[in-house]
């Protein structure tokens, strides 16, 4: 079995998707590409992830085309391939509909510094402008949109979260969800104060060396 590691891996954080209430159903997906072996595991697609086992986990090259695997990978395979060819520091993706991200994203705005936590994503959420789900046009527009970023939310869509490992990618789309939260609270309070571009670099340099 090709990719064992990252299989286990994406079955168990499909998982956590649904107990963090980052998505529901089927909806959503995650992927792990393994650089040196030139090879993308994704999650297939409208499988329930409570149901999902690593041997259900697709194995892609760059292309593409499917290595091993008996199901069809995720619907949304063309943003993952996009995202991994456009940024080399990109090993793993994280799509969720996470409530109140989506919400932001279905107002087609991007998410400010509210809340320094929003440093896990950059200095702010970008939004990508909405097309059809699995086109090659939402891949471009997330492509274009997400920059340096570690986020970007698709607007009427959702939220796509990357970094260097699952565990990275998916705590940036659990942070990313809580900012959103508070973004949208506070917004209904009143007019958030918006922390400055300084202050967020201090924040981004000091989450570097954040954690053991």
């Amino acid at each position: 079995m090709l990719l064992k590691a990252e299989r286990n891996e994406i079955a168990t954080f499909g998982r956590k998707l649904i107990s963090a209430g980052l998505t529901t159903g089927t909806g959503g997906n995650l992927s792990l590409f393994n650089r040196p072996e030139n090879l993308i595991a994704i999650s297939p697609s409208g499988i329930e992830y409570c149901d999902m086992q690593p041997e259900d986990i697709v194995i892609l090259d760059l292309a593409g085309k499917v290595v091993e695997g008996r199901l069809k990978p995720s619907s949304e395979l063309n943003f993952h391939l996009a995202l991994y060819n456009r940024r080399p520091d990109i090993h793993a993706v994280v799509h969720t509909h996470s409530i109140y991200a989506t919400t932001i994203a279905c107002l087609n705005l991007e998410i400010p510094a509210v809340h320094y936590l929003v440093g896990f994503a950059g200095k702010k959420v970008p939004v990508a402008p909405y097309a059809a789900f699995g086109t090659p046009k939402l891949a471009a527009n997330i492509t274009r949109a997400i920059e340096d970023y570690n986020a970007v939310l698709l607007a009427n869509h959702g939220l796509v979260a990357v970094g260097p490992a699952m565990t990275k990618a998916f705590s940036v789309a659990e942070q990313v969800e809580i900012v959103a939260r508070i973004y949208y609270q506070a917004c209904c309070i009143g007019d958030p104060v918006i922390l400055p571009d300084k202050e967020m670099e201090t924040v981004i340099r000091k989450f570097e060396t954040y954690g053991q």
